[in-house]
């Protein structure tokens, strides 16, 4: 997974779609990150998970269309579920990323501050990466550090739980593509 690439392309969706017309705190953008997370919790008390292969199938049938299929899909098989918000906290950091010229790709992510997330609960672990964000100064001179901190610990989780976060933000990434500017006029 190429970072910087990834970084790249989330600041720019977020450009065209009218998300940088403002300037907004790192307070601001970092607190969205933590409701994405929240969104994860909402969805795993709710039982809500990706369906990976009936989303595949079903774009694959459907080619007239492949941008009507590929939203019909998303909106059915992966829309809202938990691996749908932890990819949206990552492209939320990705976008603040590129926002503030963060190198993403000079990081060492494999060291995580909680060595083992299968021992605790979701919403524990939800906890531990959202102390992750809020833990120290949110000025720009700590930042880079506190962004790679923090998609250190969801990528950690992700692979403690085995779930496909590279997949799962490539997917993502592409259905904010194709959503309209402000993604239908959301305030932030």
């Amino acid at each position: 997974m190429n970072l910087n690439e990834l970084r790249d392309r989330a600041y720019k969706t977020a450009c065209k779609h009218g998300w940088h017309e403002e300037d907004l705190s790192n307070e601001h953008l970092l607190c969205l990150v933590i409701s994405e997370l929240m969104e994860a919790v909402e969805a795993d008390r709710k039982r809500m998970h990706a369906f990976r292969t009936p989303f595949e199938d079903f774009i694959c049938r459907f080619t007239r269309d492949p941008e009507h299929a590929y939203k019909v899909a998303f909106d059915e098989y992966i829309k809202d579920s938990v691996e749908d918000e932890l990819s949206d906290a990552v492209i939320r950091l990705l976008d603040l990323a590129g926002l503030k010229g963060i190198d993403l790709e000079n990081f060492n992510y494999e060291e995580s501050h909680i060595s083992d997330y299968s021992g605790l609960s979701f919403t524990e672990a939800m906890f531990g990466i959202t102390k992750e964000i809020t833990n120290g100064f949110t000025e720009d001179d700590v930042l880079e550090e506190k962004v790679h901190s923090v998609l250190n610990e969801i990528f950690s989780f992700c692979e403690d739980m085995e779930i496909d976060i590279e997949w799962q933000i490539e997917q993502k990434m592409q259905y904010n593509e194709l959503r309209p500017y402000k993604h239908g006029n959301k305030k932030y």
